[in-house]
């Protein structure tokens, strides 16, 4: 488990502001996928790992995962401040989000984790990834 440090009332504010849910990368996702076409999605459903989409019928989960949260190999950048504990941070919601694919897997579930910049890159090649997982499904 990571622990935690005395932050000041600054660090504090700024990451409290953070969001989890509704960012710009799920908002564009969303967006796209409509004006695709693909519609029947839920969002945040009550499933293991809260995903960002769920397609219900065909048992498709999406996570929208964050460069930095999630260990992005290109672009994920270690604050030199409390290096270590954002290494071991990173590596348990690395560990987490194994556990939830491997569980929503037994349960039936394709898992689709799409990295933030691939989004913001390339929407329309995240939606043909999409497109094709619900037509195996």
């Amino acid at each position: 488990m990571h622990r935690r440090f005395d932050t000041t009332p600054a660090v504090s504010k700024i990451m409290a502001s953070i969001k989890s849910i509704e960012t710009r990368p799920e908002l564009l996702l969303r967006k796209n996928l409509w004006k695709q076409g693909l519609r029947g999605y839920r969002k945040y459903p009550k499933l293991p790992g809260r995903p960002d989409l769920c397609f219900p019928t065909q048992k498709l989960v999406i996570f929208v995962d964050g460069c930095f949260w999630h260990g992005c190999p290109s672009h994920c950048r270690l604050p030199k401040k409390n290096a270590d504990y954002w290494t071991q941070k990173i590596a348990c919601n690395q560990e987490r989000d194994l556990r939830i694919n491997r569980e929503l897997q037994s349960n039936g579930f394709a898992v689709l984790r799409i990295w933030e910049h691939d989004i913001t890159g390339n929407v329309l090649q995240v939606i043909q990834q999409v497109e094709k997982l619900l037509a195996a499904g």
